[in-house]
């Protein structure tokens, strides 16, 4: 009874530290129009910033992404919550731009790092619901960074700084407990050679991989517009000051696409990854609508519409190429699709920040939509053809 509730402790104390650090992570996107209006810069410079969390996040899923196998989950899910943590006081004190990336930097890093060793811990402790975990912990994390900076902001002093004192308290808290966990890997000797990037893709997973990238890249080059622009963007459509807006729409992003992610748990690969193509392609329609319209509540629904289709095509390019590998290949594999991903997430939106500097932020929408709308199209095209060419292959056979 006792090692039931002593793995059941685990599990929770494990979910609720990656949670922290994905609502840590999403926590500047309701303060960047202050920051803006603080620091006086422009689209561009506001993507640069929200990029480098991104570019670094992933410089540290390829370096030390392995590194717990090696010097046990304990001692390097403390080192990213201390390196959180001093992210957190680079925003406490951030008073220009130079300091905004050093904050985003570390904090990528140390979010990259977490997000390894714990997905790893998680595995672990309960490889029934860990996966499970692992999947919509990051995504309600955001949503309650998001949610929980605008109100602090709207209602709360210190505007640009509370939330950071309180995620720094909610860390030093974990880094305190971390300690009562159970070691659930023994070192192993190849910790300085684990630091080597490396990325893998056995060769049964590439074709799975193809097929599937197409709609991997269009919701997270949309989820990274929406978390890097989305709160400026209803600011220029609508003249909504409401600090509120901003979070809210992430976190309508984000739930929408975590709700997608449970109720689809259990469903072929195959039709998921289809509805999530189908989904993004007529949210993102969708929310170009609610830009022209300058329509608050067409926002919302845009934003629920688009979110699931995220979630969806999510989980269903991951579940189509994953169980693909052999065991000693999944890390592998499993880092390249995050890489991948990751890139998406942050590459299409710095773009997206310097092309605002000479079309606007509303004509560089414009674009942007429709090239993630022929993206989910095409990928949605290329499915049916797939599934067209089994079925006439079995018929024939």
């Amino acid at each position: 009874m006792a090692i039931v509730t002593s793995h059941r402790c685990s599990l929770v104390f494990l979910a609720i530290t990656l949670l922290t650090f994905l609502a840590a992570s999403s926590a500047p996107t309701p303060l960047y129009h202050l920051y803006q209006e603080d620091l006086h810069f422009s689209a561009g410079v506001l993507t640069l910033i929200f990029g480098v969390y991104a570019l670094s996040l992933l410089a540290a899923l390829l370096t030390v992404g392995s590194l717990s196998d090696h010097l046990g989950r304990k001692p390097v899910i403390f080192v990213a919550l201390v390196l959180d943590m001093l992210a957190m006081l680079l925003f406490i004190n951030a008073d220009s731009v130079a300091w905004l990336i050093a904050a985003r930097t570390l904090q990528g890093f140390a979010t990259g790092m977490a997000t390894a060793v714990l997905g790893a811990a998680l595995l672990d402790t309960d490889r029934q619901r860990g996966p499970l975990v692992n999947s919509v912990a990051p995504l309600l994390g955001m949503a309650c960074g998001a949610m929980g900076s605008s109100l602090l902001v709207e209602f709360a002093p210190l505007p640009t700084q509370l939330i950071y004192w309180t995620l720094f308290a909610l860390l030093a808290l974990q880094c305190l407990y971390v300690w009562r966990l159970p070691e659930t890997v023994s070192r192993i000797p190849g910790a300085l050679a684990s630091l080597w990037p490396t990325l893998h893709v056995p060769p049964q997973a590439r074709r799975a991989l193809w097929l599937s990238l197409p709609v991997d890249i269009a919701v997270w080059a949309m989820s990274g517009f929406y978390l890097s622009l989305a709160p400026s963007l209803v600011r220029a459509a609508t003249g909504s000051t409401s600090n509120l807006i901003g979070g809210g729409l992430v976190a309508v992003l984000t739930l929408s696409g975590a709700v997608m992610i449970f109720s689809l748990r259990n469903r072929p690969a195959d039709k998921v990854l289809r509805l999530g193509a189908s989904l993004l392609a007529v949210g993102v329609a969708l929310i170009l609508a609610a830009v022209h319209s300058a329509s608050l509540p067409l926002f919302f629904f845009a934003t629920l519409v688009a979110g699931s289709g995220f979630g969806a095509g999510f989980l269903g390019a991951l579940r189509s190429v994953v169980p693909l590998a052999l065991p000693h290949e999944r890390a592998g594999l499993i880092s390249a699709f995050y890489v991948l991903s990751y890139l998406a997430f942050c590459l299409p939106s710095l773009l997206a920040g310097h092309l605002t500097r000479t079309f606007g932020l509303i004509a560089t929408t414009d674009g942007y939509g429709l090239v993630l709308i022929v993206l989910a199209l095409s990928a949605l095209v290329g499915l049916m053809m797939q599934d067209s060419a089994k079925a006439r292959a079995t018929s024939g056979g």
